[in-house]
């Protein structure tokens, strides 16, 4: 199984409120992201759900089941840290072992298991290794591999990537998307990188100050973001947003407009002056002076040619403009 639910779940930490009260819903065999700035109660929730904190008030319910005041060990998850917690004296094998080993579990089964889940994550040749032997990413994937032989109804990630390098978190991202095909179980992943939870989810809920701000397909925050919040956080580079007579002639306190979604004209649209060019190849991002609305970010292929000091003429893309009211609503 592995579904969850969250009904109305409060925590409060003296008379600081972190998590007002959230409503969720997990299904079954879904990858579900929580994401937001540091401090939003993301990795707070993610603990509440594996009863490494107690609640406030509300209640969780897992497959079906109050869990609400059941013990970690009852809850039938697992959890994988950000620090990978495992044993250095230990071998890989009896890491990934050791829950099995404590559950009291018959040699011969610990074996079987640890080895299916050695195979899966391609640690059969590391076995017989300790984790100082191991890169980052081997580490972690012993991690999982702790957490796998558990046969959970739900993984749950709390910033797995955060101590590994750009190329290895692109790398282990992949890996972790596999993993989640292979197995076809509910995992919850936890990370303040937006790229991660874009790339990763089928179902994203974006955070702020402890509520939620909106749930959805990484497609559906992209394309129809709820408020300014989501909108500005969704999306790299970030949305350019402007305000005043522009913004009020298209009947809005503010317009939203993504860099991918303003085009480079021979004459109408905004004038402007690029400041900073990045050339990454593929993509160049530019960020450009306009008189009219302040500094704008403007993706464009990597073939043009334009350095700072270059003047421009910018125009957005009409059925692409974001129109939000003054309380920071989406008006489309």
């Amino acid at each position: 199984m592995g579904q969850i639910t969250l009904n109305k779940v409060r925590k409060a930490f003296g008379e600081a409120e972190v998590i007002p009260g959230i409503d969720l819903q997990i299904d079954h065999g879904e990858f579900v992201v929580f994401v937001g700035p540091s401090g939003c109660g993301k990795s707070t929730l993610l603990r509440l759900i594996a009863g490494l904190e107690d609640i406030s008030s509300g209640n969780i319910v897992i497959d079906g089941r109050e869990a609400s005041n059941a013990p970690p060990g009852e809850r039938g998850l697992a959890m994988v840290f950000q620090s990978y917690a495992l044993y250095p004296h230990m071998s890989v094998r009896r890491n990934i072992a050791f829950p099995l080993k404590m559950a009291g579990m018959a040699q011969a089964e610990q074996d079987r298991k640890v080895e299916d889940a050695a195979r899966i994550l391609n640690l059969t040749g590391y076995l017989g290794r300790r984790p100082g032997q191991l890169s980052g990413g081997q580490r972690q994937r012993v991690a999982i591999g702790r957490a796998i032989v558990r046969e959970p109804a739900a993984f749950l990630f709390d910033e797995p990537l955060s101590n590994l390098d750009a190329a290895l978190r692109v790398t282990m991202r992949h890996e972790i998307s596999e993993l989640h095909q292979k197995l076809k179980t509910t995992m919850i992943y936890v990370t303040h990188d937006q790229v991660e939870a874009m790339t990763m989810a089928d179902k994203i809920v974006v955070l702020h100050a402890g509520r939620i701000e909106q749930v959805g397909s990484p497609l559906e925050l992209y394309n129809a973001p709820a408020n300014l919040f989501v909108a500005g956080f969704i999306g790299s580079p970030k949305m350019n947003f402007v305000t005043g007579p522009e913004a009020a002639r298209h009947g809005a306190h503010t317009i939203g407009i993504r860099p991918e979604h303003l085009e480079i004209v021979a004459e109408g649209g905004w004038q402007g002056r690029v400041h900073l060019a990045e050339h990454l190849g593929s993509d160049t991002f530019l960020k450009v002076d306009s008189p009219e609305l302040g500094e704008l970010t403007v993706r464009v292929s990597g073939e043009r040619g334009l350095n700072p000091g270059d003047e421009l003429r910018l125009m957005p893309r009409l059925e692409r403009i974001y129109r939000f009211s003054e309380d920071g609503r989406s008006m489309t």
